[in-house]
C-alpha cells in the first residue's frame, strides 16, 4: 500500500511538471489564451526587417500595446510591409510616429519599437507608418569592421 501511495505522489508531481511547461511554453512564445481584446490594425514598410516574426511584439515607451500580425513582400518597392494590430484603447499614436525594429537584449528576438510624433492627427485603421528604421543586422555590421580594417 505505501508503494502505490508513492507511485500516485510522483506521478501527480510529474502531472504538475507537465502543466507547468505547457504553461511556460504558452507564456514564452507570446500565444494568448485569454480574451480577445478589440485592435485596429497600422502598417509600417521596413527595408530589412531582419528576424522580425509575427506574434512579435510592437511598444511604446517599453509598454507592449500590440503585436505583428503579418509580414509581406511587397512586390512593387521589393519591401517588408508588416501589419501590426494595435490594442483599441490605444488611439492616439500620431501620424508622425517612427517604427523602428529593435532587439530584446543582445541576441534576444526583434520587435517594433514606436516613437511618438507630434502631430495633433492620429492613426486609424489601415493606416501606414511613413517614417521607419530597419534593423540593425549584427552580420553586417561585423562584415563592415572587417573590410574597414583590412
Amino acid at each position: 500500500m505505501q508503494m502505490r501511495s508513492i507511485e500516485i505522489v510522483v506521478g501527480a508531481f510529474m502531472l504538475a511538471g507537465i502543466i507547468s511547461l505547457a504553461a511556460l511554453a504558452i507564456r514564452v512564445s507570446g500565444f494568448n489564451v485569454g480574451t480577445e481584446t478589440s485592435t485596429y490594425s497600422v502598417y509600417a514598410r521596413f527595408e530589412n526587417i531582419g528576424g522580425l516574426v509575427n506574434r512579435s511584439k510592437v511598444s511604446i515607451g517599453g509598454v507592449v500595446v500590440g503585436r505583428v500580425a503579418d509580414i509581406a513582400l511587397d512586390p512593387e518597392t521589393y519591401t517588408a510591409l508588416v501589419r501590426m494590430e494595435i490594442d483599441s484603447d490605444v488611439d492616439t499614436i500620431s501620424s508622425d510616429t517612427t517604427a523602428a525594429i529593435l532587439t530584446d537584449g543582445l541576441l534576444g528576438g526583434k520587435y517594433i519599437g514606436l516613437i511618438l510624433g507630434a502631430e495633433e492627427e492620429y492613426l486609424s485603421n489601415g493606416d501606414e507608418i511613413l517614417d521607419t528604421q530597419s534593423a540593425i543586422v549584427l552580420e553586417e555590421l561585423i562584415g563592415k569592421f572587417l573590410l574597414k580594417k583590412f
